[in-house]
């Protein structure tokens, strides 16, 4: 079987930071594509930030300059610095990778179970 699990969420006042991490475990082959989704109460579910398997990262234009995605292929973690927090930043954060699993023939798709980020005075 195959593991995501988020963790560093928590409670922050505006301007503040908090780095996630997100690490895979099980039996893994290789690791593909790494990305973080956020929900907001009522709101559906955005990407924030993803990374290649080759480090290259894409942002959503919300956290542009003060997110940061990193990668640790060698331990199957990503990590997500958030910097200069916002209220609207406010939401349960998912990981999502695709993964090779040993003896599998093809990639699937993996869920974290969410890390709550709340942001407020």
């Amino acid at each position: 079987q195959v593991q995501l699990v988020e963790s560093g969420g928590g409670f922050v006042q505006p301007g503040g930071s908090l780095r996630l991490s997100c690490a895979a475990s099980g039996s893994i082959f290789s690791v593909n594509a790494m990305v973080w989704y956020r929900q907001a109460p009522g709101k559906q579910r955005e990407l924030v930030a993803s990374i290649s398997s080759g480090g290259r990262a894409n942002y959503a234009d919300s956290v542009k300059g003060r997110f940061s995605i990193s990668r640790d292929s060698a331990r199957n973690t990503m990590y997500l610095q958030m910097d200069s927090l916002k209220p609207e930043d406010t939401a349960v954060y998912y990981c999502n990778a695709e993964i090779l699993r040993l003896s599998a023939l093809r990639m699937n798709n993996y869920w974290g179970q969410g890390t709550q980020v709340t942001v407020s005075s």
